[in-house]
């Protein structure tokens, strides 16, 4: 219908369209600024143009009948889309040529498709744009176009578009491509999906004017957002061609994850030959979870599974697992050096976000596996977890039902393991649970007081299941032979009153029930001779109870230094101590003991045995010795206030001279000898800006020993000594320097550093050196952070650098000794020489066995699109060096260079 109304206003259309166009030309340039024009889709004999003043329905409307009863067959439309256009200078239509053409910001709209340039003519005949920037002698070649279609957008020096066929011919053009740019001196896009090129270059590298590496494609085959295909092709550096290359390639360009082959990295080691490393299949299994499968293979027999997976859910969890297990082989079958061991490694890191539920929270940090997994792997070098001798994991579960009172419960698993002793303690499950205070006598409107209204009571439950095993043991049924289980109920009642108006009082009592399930009978047998522990299986319960009081109060000291008429640095120091008195007493629950008699051969008893049947339960047994005990202790704060260097200021600055000192003792009442504990002091404090942290300790034993160094119920001065005798003391400092600020300082390590540390299960700091994990290097990207900067013209003179210390020394004289037990310095840091260049170390030096800790060398380089690090133990029983070299982007990453020597094989 709208066709044949357009035919038949085919000479008024016309002729308005070339009136309007030459009386443009008669307008001033500066006024002949065109707003916006429409181009109406019509017969391929009509053109018909249309803006703002121009309104054709009411015309439409009059002709409408004479077009009902038109019998000639209107022709296809020869534009599709209603085409927009827009240009700064002028819009000029040329009659006898049949073409339109655009000055100065020009811009087409047609469909799907947007073009903009500096000049763009329209051949309505030959169905074409053509589109290309503006030439000055000033700023040379300038508005280029830029093509868009869809999601796909190609900035060539100029662009022929047929608007019929959907072909064009793109000249000089820079298309993204997923995470890379073609670029290309002719592409022939086919249809809106299909795009070929020749002599192309393709290039994850950000500079495109000048890129520091690229492929060279002879011939390709791009479908955009899905695969780009390609003949021969090879790797360039900065123009100058390598022999890496490929006789075909496969580039994927889709913007979801999808699964595919992971190239193994290969390599040679003197005690296990030639290998495959880190050679896979990555699974692309949802938006919310991936897996990747990877392994390893030796020429000796070697081989290596690893099983990594990252899963996340916005506002809900995210976490990461991972299983890997190696059989590796040493030398070979008959020679005296061979040796052939198993061992598995399994993390898991579950989190969930705060938002998700605030009632319940569940939580995983797991990382076991065998004792010597981080000794002797292959596939990585965790220098942080081969100098700790714990292994530890926890999974917890917690849930939290409010109201008067608050009912709490967790479950959890836990699990530490000693990869010295390669003893392993595992509680599956602890369940806790607890009904929140609740205040009987309280008041139901107003702030509680008083003894009476203040008293209150809870409840608290722990149940348990323990178990001691072995790493041989482990995941066999032998490991729950020896396994203990219980149950503790916990019912305390407190209150507290103020006293005298200046002193805190609580008083409270405790109520301990405690369930189990195996218990000991332990007699002499006469005739084996020996003492036998019989376990008995069955429900046993025992019951204590407990009283404790304390009393404390806060006392203000102000010491003014500041005199009037006098302006000094420090005005005043303020001093804050905390002493407190409690009083503890604990019964004696001798009814749970008996006694067995030792006898000899001639059936005389030569000692009588007291045990108890709780002995070894989970929560051993009951207390048998009556305690009643006095504790004291005392709390100080100091600061000082000092003139501040701002003049401006009003008030002086506080500054903390000691955050905490500390001093607790106790006094037994109800014991025979040996009534006071040893006097325990620590103490710490911050300097410079708090830079510097320093904690300290002692401990002071008022009694002397004796000739066989030990304690004595003779107070040390009377024994010709002082009044105290130092037994150990500790101090550990650290300070953290940077010329990039405190928190660069503080935090020591990069995002992926810390993360590749705490995969690995290291440490969240530097100082025992940096993980490689080089299955990690595989799977995960690298940073670049410097990827938003923009590189600066001039050398900036400051380099940035960052130094982290961490200094302590234990000392022992509990029998006389006199020795300092440990004395050691350990320190961490990098310098960035350059905007690409780090260096970084991390070493240390023990004091007492006058050597240096396992030290670790770090360099890397910033290669615009490619990273390049190098790590080195130069000595030590893990001496070993890393050298990688690889292309930053995801999908280019499997072209890289890695070489390494492992430690020294050590039997």
């Amino acid at each position: 219908m709208r066709t044949n109304n357009f035919k038949i206003l085919f000479t008024l259309s016309f002729t308005v369209f070339i009136n309007t166009f030459s009386f443009a030309q008669d307008i001033p340039r500066q006024e002949r600024k065109i707003d916006r024009k429409v181009i109406e889709p019509v017969s391929r004999d009509t053109l018909v143009v249309s803006n703002d003043s121009l309104n054709t329905k009411e015309i439409s409307e009059k002709t409408q009948d004479s077009t009902l009863t038109d019998s000639i067959k209107p022709k296809k439309d020869f534009l599709e889309h209603t085409v927009n256009y827009h240009a700064e200078d002028y819009s000029k239509f040329n009659q006898k040529e049949h073409k339109l053409y655009l000055y100065n910001q020009a811009k087409i709209v047609y469909g799907d498709m947007n073009i903009t340039a500096g000049d763009i003519t329209i051949d309505y005949v030959k169905n074409t744009v053509y589109a290309k920037g503006i030439t000055d002698s000033i700023g040379g070649y300038t508005q280029k176009p830029v093509f868009t279609q869809g999601s796909n957008v190609v900035e060539p020096d100029s662009i022929l578009f047929n608007t019929k066929s959907k072909k064009a011919l793109i000249y000089n053009s820079k298309t993204e491509q997923g995470e890379g740019t073609v670029i290309s001196e002719i592409t022939k896009k086919e249809n809106d999906s299909v795009y070929f090129v020749k002599g192309a270059k393709y290039t994850t590298a950000e500079d495109l004017e000048d890129p520091d590496y690229y492929i060279k494609l002879r011939k390709a085959k791009i479908v955009p957002g899905k695969k780009i295909v390609t003949g021969f092709a090879n790797i360039f550096i900065y123009d100058v061609p390598t022999p890496v290359g490929l006789p075909f390639g496969f580039f994927p360009q889709s913007e979801k994850q999808t699964s595919g082959v992971i190239i193994p990295t290969f390599g040679e080691q003197d005690d296990r030959g030639y290998f495959l490393q880190n050679g896979g299949y990555y699974f692309a299994v949802s938006d919310y979870i991936d897996l990747t499968l990877l392994g390893d293979y030796y020429t000796n027999g070697s081989y290596a599974l690893r099983l990594e997976s990252n899963y996340a859910k916005r506002y809900r969890y995210r976490g990461n697992f991972g299983f890997r297990y190696e059989n590796l082989i040493t030398s070979e079958r008959g020679f005296p050096d061979y040796a052939n061991s198993t061992i598995y490694n399994l993390r898991w890191s579950h989190s969930q976000d705060a938002k998700a539920n605030p009632s319940s929270r569940f939580s995983a940090s797991v990382n076991l596996g065998s004792s010597q997994y981080y000794q002797i792997s292959n596939n990585q070098v965790n220098v942080s977890n081969r100098l700790n001798n714990t292994l530890s994991s926890s999974v917890s579960y917690s849930k939290t039902f409010q109201g008067e009172p608050q009912v709490n419960y967790s479950v959890t698993a836990t699990h530490t393991q000693n990869s010295q002793t390669e003893e392993i303690n595992m509680t599956l499950p602890t369940l806790q649970g607890s009904v929140g205070r609740m205040y009987p006598f309280a008041s139901k409107s107003g702030s509680k007081k008083g003894i009476i209204q203040n008293i209150n009571l809870q409840y608290n439950l722990r149940a348990e299941n323990r178990i001691v095993t072995t790493d041989s043991l482990f995941f066999k049924k032998e490991m729950f032979d020896d396994a203990k289980a219980g149950f503790q109920h916990t019912i305390p009642l407190t209150t507290n009153f103020k006293l005298f108006k200046y002193f805190s009082v609580s008083a409270g009592t405790s109520y301990n029930e405690y369930w189990t399930f195996k218990t000991v009978n332990k007699y002499y047998d006469p005739v084996t001779e020996e003492e036998v522990d019989e376990t008995v299986n069955g429900f046993d319960s025992y019951r204590t109870y407990n009283f404790n009081t304390s009393m404390g109060t806060t006392v203000y000291g102000m010491f003014n230094f500041e005199k009037e008429g006098q302006d000094r640095k420090i005005k005043a120091i303020r001093h804050v101590m905390r002493p407190s008195v409690s009083y503890n007493i604990n019964p004696a629950f001798d009814q749970y003991y008996d006694t067995y008699e030792v006898i000899d051969a001639d059936g005389n008893t030569t000692a009588d045995v007291e045990y108890s049947r709780f002995d070894n339960t989970i929560f051993g047994a009951p207390n048998k010795t009556f305690s009643s005990a006095v504790g004291l202790s005392l709390s100080n704060n100091f600061e000082a206030k000092v003139r501040d260097k701002d003049s401006t200021a009003t008030e002086a600055k506080k500054v903390v001279l000691l955050n905490n000192l500390n001093f607790s003792t106790s006094y037994n009442v109800a014991g025979d000898s040996l009534k006071w504990s040893p006097v325990r002091m620590s103490g710490g404090t911050q300097l410079f800006k708090d830079q510097l942290s320093i904690n300290f300790g002692a401990t002071l034993d008022p009694y002397a020993l004796d000739n066989n160094n030990k304690r004595v119920d003779k107070f040390n001065i009377d024994n010709g000594g002082s009044l105290f005798r130092l037994t150990s003391g500790n101090l550990t400092a650290s300070w953290a320097l940077s010329n990039k600020g405190r928190s660069a300082a503080e935090e020591g390590l990069t995002d992926k550093n810390l993360e590749e540390n705490l995969r690995g299960g290291g440490r969240d700091d530097d100082l025992f050196g940096v993980s490689e994990d080089f299955a990690t290097h595989t799977m995960q990207d690298p940073d670049d952070e410097s990827k938003d900067e923009e590189p600066e013209q001039f050398y900036h003179h400051k380099i940035p650098w960052s130094l982290r210390l961490a200094y302590a020394i234990n000392y022992s004289n509990s029998q006389r000794q006199n020795e300092i037990s440990s004395h050691s310095l350990m320190f961490s840091g990098d310098i960035q020489l350059t905007d690409k260049w780090t260096i970084g170390a991390s070493s240390g030096y023990d004091f007492k066995n006058l050597g240096f800790t396992p030290t670790q060398l770090r360099f890397e380089r910033d290669l615009l699109s490619w990273r390049m690090n190098f790590s080195w133990t130069p000595f030590g029983d893990y001496k070993s060096w890393n050298f990688f070299i690889g292309i930053k982007s995801s999908i280019l990453k499997d072209l890289k260079y890695e070489k390494r020597r492992q430690q020294d094989l050590r039997l």
